[in-house]
């Protein structure tokens, strides 16, 4: 008994496993698995992007919107094996591979290619060549446009027969898929993930844990399957029609990956901790992904925070002006805000206006201070209002990043904070010298 054996026998004894550590389990692969899977193809989604996504629906940091659809809709694409899967009697059918590649790509979408528009077709076989250059500048054939049709159609009848057969253990039948479907590449795009998935469908239906081929680890994959290709040779129909011995470096690649998600699995079985040596890696992405790979402060940026801050300086003149009547006198300090030390911090940007009213009882003052401070990886508005000192009420803070700026909302949500500091303190005076006025 091999190792792959001994420890799927181990799993199945821990069957069924409580809902807690199921659930668990199931969380997790979920997150490798559709990270991984997308990742190796491409995808620019870090691995806390893509648990944000698939756990609360959104994602804070900027991304691609195409790789964001592309997550979800693989993730839709996982939720749907695994409930073909559960059919144990249903045979493989090509038209479940169509509708699983178009659920992916969604709809048909246009690419440019040295210099050319090609559209790419969602659930439809290949229309046009998609064979590929090596390193070494050498073109590789997947099977042609007129090929297509009949390898799939023989590849499905093929795993049908086998599968019934039973010669063939889970790992050797869902590795020979994986290869014979590669070669013969149907789609225009996605056939990566499209065989992961398939693969994925195969160890679920036969009761195994899923795998995941790791992003890190693409060249070894990459590199196994390279190997497969040197023993099965060029040809696209001999690729479609590989024997178990010419692929036996990918029979040994994902028996380590089912290795190793049977390890896990039993663990999470166990209720064992299974956490990974990089999930602290993974779970300070996840934590705090706003605080990643943000830009420095730099003389550039100094500038443009300038310019921005002179603009909302601008903005609230222009919005305040017409209610500069209503006091004796409004004075502006400085009118124009420049970079000054203040409180021993440098790079302050710093402004305040003074709204000055008299009353029968003396001359009241209400101050707003407008404050920038300059960090070295972010920046932070502070707005300050008050008739004493006016750094002791806080009405509106901000951090930014540099690689951000203030929003036309966030400006207006500025004025309106001082505006309201404004007409209070308007109104306190008006009833202040309405009440003196009853008095006398």
């Amino acid at each position: 008994m091999n190792t792959t054996e001994q420890l799927y026998k181990e799993w199945l004894a821990l069957q069924p496993l409580k809902e807690e550590y199921q659930r668990r389990l199931e969380e997790k692969f979920m997150f490798e698995f559709n990270y991984n899977s997308n990742h190796i193809e491409g995808n620019t989604l870090t691995y806390g992007q893509t648990e944000l996504l698939l756990k609360f629906g959104e994602v804070t940091d900027n991304a691609k919107m195409k790789d964001l659809e592309d997550m979800k809709a693989h993730n839709l694409c996982l939720k749907i094996i695994k409930e073909e899967a559960k059919d144990k009697e249903r045979s493989l059918t090509e038209s479940f591979i169509r509708n699983l590649h178009h659920t992916m790509l969604r709809e048909d979408y246009s690419e440019t290619k040295n210099g050319k528009t090609y559209t790419v077709h969602a659930g439809i076989y290949k229309t046009r060549p998609n064979s590929v250059k090596t390193i070494t500048g050498e073109v590789f054939e997947y099977a042609s446009l007129e090929e297509t049709p009949s390898l799939m159609s023989d590849l499905i009848a093929w795993y049908n027969k086998e599968e019934q057969n039973n010669r063939l253990s889970v790992i050797e039948l869902a590795s020979l898929f994986h290869y014979r479907y590669i070669r013969i590449h149907p789609f225009e795009d996605g056939n990566g993930r499209i065989s992961r998935l398939i693969v994925n469908y195969i160890l679920t239906k036969h009761n195994y844990p899923m795998i995941v081929v790791k992003t890190e680890d693409k060249q070894n994959y990459l590199s196994t399957l390279h190997q497969c290709d040197v023993n099965v040779g060029l040809l696209p129909f001999d690729g479609a029609n590989a024997t178990i011995d010419q692929i036996t470096p990918l029979v040994e690649y994902l028996s380590k990956c089912l290795e190793s998600s049977l390890k896990l699995s039993i663990k999470a079985a166990k209720g064992e901790n299974i956490e990974e040596d990089d999930d602290w890696r993974k779970a300070l992405k996840i934590k705090y992904h706003n605080h990643l790979n943000k830009p420095e402060l730099t003389e550039e940026k100094k500038k443009l925070i300038g310019k921005e801050y002179n603009s909302l300086l601008q903005n609230i003149h222009t919005e305040l002006s017409e209610f500069y009547s209503l006091f004796t006198n409004v004075e502006w300090y400085p009118a124009i805000a420049k970079c000054i030390e203040d409180e021993n911090k440098d790079n302050v940007y710093y402004s305040s206006i003074r709204f000055i009213k008299n009353i029968l009882t003396g001359t009241a003052t209400l101050s707003i201070t407008i404050k920038v401070e300059l960090q070295q990886f972010l920046y932070k508005y502070s707005v300050y209002g008050m008739k004493v000192n006016p750094y002791s009420n806080k009405i509106y803070e901000k951090e930014l990043f540099y690689n951000e700026s203030l929003s036309l909302k966030e400006s207006e949500i500025i004025i309106n904070a001082i505006g309201k500091n404004l007409h209070q303190f308007v109104e306190e005076d008006f009833f202040r010298i309405t009440k003196q006025d009853n008095t006398l």
